[in-house]
């Protein structure tokens, strides 16, 4: 008997040659695209959002080219709950987000997962760039780095629990972006050189013009900036418009640059300062979810999607956070973003997200694990 997958088919080339691979190898294949954003945003064609016109008539076209059944998924509700929302609630009190994980955790690998049951399939599958392992040591399944780290999206999927990875198949994780382009242009489907798309699918220009469109009655007004001794250094238009290691819009006459080093949107103060001020020694992750298991000792952090891991030691742990030093200071340790560590093998040991950074000065005392 055929093992049935789902696809998150998002009508680009790597969700495309994934569904043609499993299908080639011998299972039954369903695709299902996942409507995340309004009406009236689907029908903009040149939105950039995964559930525009073209998207979905793409996604459609490569069905039937593959001859799967296709299927659109309405999830706009739950999309703006779990991952607009939170993307929005994030900025206003200065942290800055990262909705993919939030959407793969609660959307694609959460109620996808969940529709795929229904369709009584055993996997779903995506267009990802990372591998699925299973450690039989500790009998946990994890995921690793994709064979093209310059497409890697193995920080993305940190998220993923037990029960969710032991459903998952990712079929493009040990090939080469240019491999899947080939695959996807001898096949003749259409999508074969469609540009990839934004990181974050909803936001059409960038984070400030859509928290404007969004929630223009929650943004603040002008406030300070301020620098590490509280002293007012001059004024800005709210506190929304900045992120950690933030350079831009800081208009203050200077020889040396200025770099925003700290939120506090309970007073709209913008903290600013040299661009050393920026560097973390060590950081605190909370909420982290454990792939490999809870452990310290030498890791290697990734504390943006695009940024290197850096060599790092898991001091301690408990419950609900993770104390972490950097061997060397990083730049911009940034709260609301995710901090993955990984192997030596290119594992992900586990996932969370940054709670406070602590830069050289400011010193932890020792915690007992």
């Amino acid at each position: 008997m055929k093992t049935r997958v789902v696809v998150a088919m998002s009508g680009g080339v790597d969700s495309s040659v994934a569904a043609y691979l499993l299908k080639e190898s011998g299972h039954e294949v369903i695709g299902v695209t996942i409507k995340t954003w309004s009406n009236d945003e689907c029908r903009d064609e040149k939105s950039k959002g995964c559930c525009s016109i073209r998207d979905i008539d793409d996604a459609r076209s490569v069905a039937r080219k593959l001859d799967i059944p296709y299927y659109i998924l309405d999830l706009s509700a739950d999309f703006k709950e779990k991952v607009i929302d939170y993307f929005v609630d994030e900025y206003l009190v200065g942290r800055t987000p990262n909705p993919c994980i939030e959407c793969n955790n609660h959307i694609k690998f959460g109620l996808l997962r969940k529709k795929a049951d229904e369709l009584e399939a055993s996997f779903i599958a995506t267009g990802h760039y990372a591998k699925k392992g299973f450690d039989e040591a500790s009998g946990r399944y994890y995921i690793q780095e994709g064979d093209d780290l310059s497409k890697d999206q193995s920080y993305v999927l940190s998220g993923l629990n037990q029960e969710q990875l032991a459903k998952t198949l990712l079929p493009i994780g040990d090939m080469e972006k240019s491999q899947v382009r080939e695959i996807a242009g001898k096949l003749g489907l259409r999508v074969f050189d469609k540009p990839d798309s934004q990181e974050i699918c909803f936001v059409k220009t960038n984070y400030v013009d859509f928290l404007k469109k969004t929630v223009p009655e929650r943004l603040p007004s002008k406030g300070n900036f301020t620098n590490q001794s509280g002293r007012v250094m001059g004024t800005h238009e709210g506190s929304h418009l900045f992120t950690i290691g933030q350079r831009k819009r800081i208009r203050i006459t200077n020889l040396t640059p200025y770099f925003v080093t700290a939120i506090d949107t309970q007073k709209n103060e913008v903290q600013i300062g040299s661009e050393n001020e920026l560097l973390a020694q060590e950081m605190i992750v909370h909420r982290v979810n454990w792939q490999l298991g809870p452990r310290t000792g030498a890791i290697e952090a990734k504390i943006r999607s695009r940024h290197g891991r850096a060599k790092a030691v898991i001091l301690s742990f408990d419950s609900s956070e993770v104390r972490v030093k950097f061997e060397l200071p990083q730049k911009a340790v940034t709260p609301g973003q995710a901090a993955v560590f990984y192997d030596d093998r290119n594992r992900i040991i586990g996932g969370g997200w940054i709670k406070r950074a602590f830069a050289y000065h400011e010193a932890l005392e020792p915690k007992t694990v």
